[in-house]
């Protein structure tokens, strides 16, 4: 399949986002073809670019694995937006483009007569999606932070953890990795929409609201029984044993769950044999959840005698989830993701090669691609500003005499 045959070939994407969010967006439509030029400048680095992991423990803003995670793909255009000759530079990008993508707090696009409203005046078939932590309007649409605030904002901080103990939450940005599946789908809508129309429109994505969206059974069973959920550890209320536990060696540990009945005579037999398979205490869901604390033990005792994947293997086969937890080295060598080619080698001009995820997708007649690394600072200012725009060597030089890109 070539290039040209991707889905998104030929839209045109102007890249205004920070760190995880808003980027995400602007990766997957660069997986399919389209031309995303992202905006970044070393005067105010994006987040992600210190956050790494960075080749050999390192820190360079230039090398950052996930700004590569984030960003590959896209062509890069170095701008100090603090410059009004900079400015200038997006509102003809944002006039070129299909699509703009921004995740700056609400009201500085504005500030800057970068807002929505202005750029539609000249493009109005513009869509632009402004992904944010709560939204762009409202008492606390100026409240900033990341998908982990985000995710205590919708509830997920409070409900993750041990049960009685401090609310702990789900590993990292939460509703950074969320927000930008309906930021996408939602953008796809408005694209569709235009064809009819041929006007564009602006959309509002917060964060913690569609963090939210993950909550909704437990929000709707509040609102009719009155009462919220709680942390319960590991625990689920519709599946025992449900949990990580302990497995022979260092710091080795495997998740399982039984799922039902059936389950729980596969894994008892496994365990005990026919005399706990028949133990009238554990048959049964509200038998297993009533007698929980002793079934944990039970499973506890039994899978610290076995290696991880050793374990994993023989409840596997049994028919019964389960899964050993990984290390960064184990996860990068799992066969599963291999096969599927979830990791992507591209070339670097200072790591040599930059390692990124693939496409969340898979899309069976135009499979992703992936051609470029995430752009080092001025990478693509040539292309970018003559090529797309059609800026002469004059205008060129201009912008470097106002500091405008840096």
């Amino acid at each position: 399949m070539t290039h040209a045959s991707l889905p998104f070939v030929g839209l045109k994407v102007l890249d205004l986002a920070w760190v995880v969010a808003g980027p995400l967006i602007g990766r997957t439509l660069a997986d399919y073809g389209a031309t995303v030029v992202r905006i970044d400048s070393s005067r105010r680095a994006d987040v992600a670019r210190f956050m790494g992991p960075f080749p050999n423990g390192a820190m360079d803003p230039q090398q950052s694995t996930l700004y590569e995670n984030c960003n590959a793909g896209k062509f890069g255009l170095s701008l100090d937006l603090s410059k009004e000759a900079a400015r200038e530079v997006v509102r003809d990008l944002a006039a070129w483009a299909d699509v703009a993508v921004e995740s700056f707090t609400p009201g500085q696009l504005a500030k800057w007569g970068l807002g929505y409203d202005n750029l539609a005046a000249r493009n109005p078939g513009l869509i632009m999606v402004s992904t944010s932590l709560m939204g762009q309007a409202g008492r606390y649409s100026r409240y900033s932070g990341f998908g982990n605030h985000g995710g205590a904002v919708a509830g997920f901080q409070n409900i993750v953890g041990p049960a009685g103990g401090i609310p702990t939450g789900p590993f990292g940005p939460y509703t950074d990795y969320v927000a930008p599946r309906f930021g996408l789908v939602s953008m796809l809508a408005a694209l569709d929409a235009r064809r009819h129309t041929g006007r564009g429109c602006h959309l509002d994505v917060a964060q913690s609201e569609a963090g939210m969206q993950f909550l909704a059974p437990q929000i709707a069973a509040q609102s009719v029984t009155g009462q919220g959920l709680e942390a319960q550890g590991n625990r689920d209320p519709l599946m025992a044993p449900h949990g990580v536990f302990r497995t022979a060696g260092w710091d080795q540990w495997i998740a399982l769950a039984v799922r039902n009945d059936e389950d729980w005579q596969r894994m008892a037999k496994l365990i005990g044999g026919a005399a706990l398979a028949a133990d009238p205490r554990f048959q049964t869901l509200a038998g297993r959840k009533e007698n929980e604390d002793a079934l944990e033990a039970l499973v506890a005792s039994w899978t610290k005698h076995y290696i991880a994947a050793d374990l994993e293997l023989l409840l596997q086969q049994a028919g019964i989830p389960a899964h050993q937890a990984v290390a960064t080295e184990e996860f990068m060598a799992d066969t599963q993701l291999a096969a599927r080619g979830h990791f992507v080698k591209l070339d670097h001009p200072l790591m040599g090669q930059a390692t990124v995820e693939g496409s969340r997708y898979r899309l069976s007649a135009t499979p992703a691609s992936y051609v470029r690394s995430a752009p080092v600072y001025g990478r693509d200012n040539a292309y970018v500003l003559q090529d797309l725009l059609g800026y002469d060597e004059a205008r060129i030089a201009r912008l470097n005499e106002a500091g405008a890109l840096a």
